[in-house]
């Protein structure tokens, strides 16, 4: 699925949430490996896996509603798997990281920024992330004095209720204050959340603003994890 660029010596993980109903789960897991084929096409390293150990959240299942489920798929402990993840490609010899989170994998992906970890993440449609895990974020690679500090950006959708435009840019604001670290946020018109995996591949309208994502998060790895 992924290729090695030697030469580039660019490296790059991708975290993801599996969705709910099971036509769309085809859809979007099809979609997800069709992008990070892609991704890898460039010259990337890419790994894909699954923080949720097969176990995504079912809207239908009235024994586990959100907030029962979310105490045993916290992005605090996903994030620590993650870690051994990193490990093991450190282990090969891949040192220069970024890392992408979609929907829920984008609360992983601040865990992970908080760290030597990753030289760029790019977060999109992201769920669970608040102001204060980007105001914290920017604290902790001062407080701490990180050698790495993760140039971050948030790939949001005009229509979504986990992180509306509003709360997007005030995620702006809040990177705007670190001039250090590059902070990018983009507000993709007229799409819903979940739009860069979740489309039918036939509808156009559909595959336009999600392609141009994909290469938006292309771009910024490329500048960034080298």
């Amino acid at each position: 699925m992924a290729k090695e660029n030697s030469a580039k010596g660019q490296r790059l993980t991708l975290t993801y949430v599996k969705n709910t109903a099971e036509e769309v789960n085809r859809v979007t897991a099809a979609n997800k490996m069709k992008l990070a084929d892609k991704v890898a096409a460039v010259g990337f390293y890419v790994v894909v896996p699954d923080f949720l150990y097969g176990d995504p959240y079912v809207p239908e299942n009235a024994e586990k509603p959100i907030p029962v489920w979310i105490k045993s798929h916290g992005a605090d402990k996903a994030a620590e798997d993650a870690k051994l993840v990193l490990a093991a490609l450190n282990n090969k010899g891949i040192n220069a990281v970024g890392a992408a989170g979609f929907c829920w994998g984008a609360k992983v992906v601040i865990h992970l920024a908080k760290s030597d970890y990753l030289k760029a993440a790019v977060l999109l449609h992201p769920s669970l992330v608040t102001v204060d895990d980007i105001k914290d974020l920017m604290n902790d690679y001062w407080a701490y004095e990180l050698e790495v500090k993760a140039h971050l950006a948030i790939l949001g959708a005009e229509i979504d209720k986990s992180s509306p435009p509003a709360l997007l840019k005030q995620f702006e604001e809040v990177l705007s204050t670190k001039p250090e670290v590059d902070g990018y946020v983009k507000i993709f018109p007229g799409v819903v959340h979940g739009w860069t995996v979740r489309y039918n591949v036939e509808d156009e309208a559909a595959v336009k603003p999600a392609n141009e994502a994909h290469e938006n998060m292309i771009d910024w790895f490329t500048k960034y994890v080298k």
